[in-house]
């Protein structure tokens, strides 16, 4: 690795986790390394370390020191068939990245998995998925008015492709390949849509007669999903493994999964705080760190039981009501990659990032 891209990967002790993330983000890695001023490891932090965090309830504010891994494996600059080591240690320890250190032990170098395979991404899926994914595509799409006037929202351009076929790419892209549709709204155009349309995937559908919401339709699948499956809203597009997130479902024995991601949300005016009949505090345009519903979850088939037939239910009351039955309701967080592509300012993004 080349040294300018090496030193971005440095951070110093007690950097907060929300610094973390963005210099994650920056450096396009997995890996931190926390270093002491003559750059001698101290620790490393990996995006999994962050995501522990999070859902432990460590706040964004609070430093890295405290879950760091001060254990961590690294090779010395003098070992022998340094590539054929690294390769033994990171399978062994089933890591993706390995720093190399000189005798004072200085980060002096980093190895990728990438490096050791020849370039081949280890995130390439072995073998797909059996597994389906559900697309809420029933719905009006009425924050894209008056677009969707015309179009369903899953036909709504993104270049020479629709909404709906980028979402199923994603999905493809991480070893997912069977997918079933629910349809209410100008269901016929997706149909017609769908029976001209060739993919490399497997795609059904079902028919809502009246609209059952982002949870309802599920119900008219209970005889059809038998095994753990995804679902996805029809306006979230992630740029994420998928596949990370059914392995975290499983490894945390999870009933739900739900997908979430930071969010810096701020408020542009002075927000008062009242206390004792007074104000007690003014906080001049403060910004509040959050997770956010990315409408994009892991389910056990189970799960369906919750939902009456046929009857409309929002997605989070079910999960409201899985909390309050004692299910294990889990949580994905991630640092970004998510759009919602059903907002006119995300779509027009989208559309610049694209280049359309």
């Amino acid at each position: 690795m080349d040294e300018k891209k090496l030193k971005s990967l440095f951070v110093v002790p007690g950097i907060t986790i929300k610094e973390a993330m963005r210099r994650l983000d920056e450096s396009a890695q997995k890996i931190l390394f926390v270093t002491d001023e003559r750059l001698r490891l101290l620790g490393t932090v990996t995006d999994g370390d962050l995501r522990r965090a999070i859902i432990n309830g460590s706040c964004f504010t609070d430093k890295i020191d405290a879950f760091m891994n001060r254990n961590f494996a690294f090779l010395p600059w003098k070992a022998s068939s340094r590539l054929a080591a690294a390769k033994e240690l990171m399978v062994s320890r089933e890591i993706e990245q390995l720093p190399i250190l000189d005798e004072d032990g200085v980060v002096v170098d980093v190895i990728l998995w990438t490096d050791v395979v020849g370039g081949k991404s280890s995130k390439e899926p072995v073998a797909m998925h059996d597994n389906y994914v559900v697309i809420m595509a029933g719905g009006k799409g009425s924050r894209m008015d008056p677009f969707t006037r015309i179009f369903p929202k899953p036909l709504v351009p993104i270049g020479e492709r629709t909404i709906m076929e980028v979402i199923m790419d994603r999905f493809f892209r991480s070893g997912f390949r069977k997918f079933i549709l629910t349809l209410n709204y100008k269901k016929e155009y997706i149909k017609m849509f769908l029976r001209e349309c060739e993919s490399p995937y497997a795609v059904e559908w079902v028919e809502e007669e009246d609209f059952l919401g982002t949870a309802g339709s599920l119900s008219l699948l209970k005889d059809k999903l038998t095994e753990t499956f995804l679902v996805a809203n029809c306006d979230s597009l992630l740029d994420i493994d998928t596949s990370e997130v059914l392995t975290w479902h499983r490894e945390h024995g999870a009933a739900m999964t739900v997908v979430g991601c930071y969010n810096e949300v701020k408020i542009h005016y002075g927000v008062l705080e009242m206390g004792e009949g007074r104000l007690q505090r003014l906080l001049e345009k403060p910004t509040h760190d959050v997770i956010v519903n990315t409408g994009i979850y892991v389910m056990e088939p189970r799960l369906i039981d919750y939902i009456a037939s046929e009857e409309e239910m929002q997605m989070d009351r079910l999960i409201s009501s899985l909390i309050a039955a004692g299910e294990n309701v889990c949580v994905y967080p991630i640092r970004s990659g998510w759009i919602d592509i059903g907002r006119w300012d995300q779509y027009k993004q989208v559309l610049r990032d694209y280049d359309l």
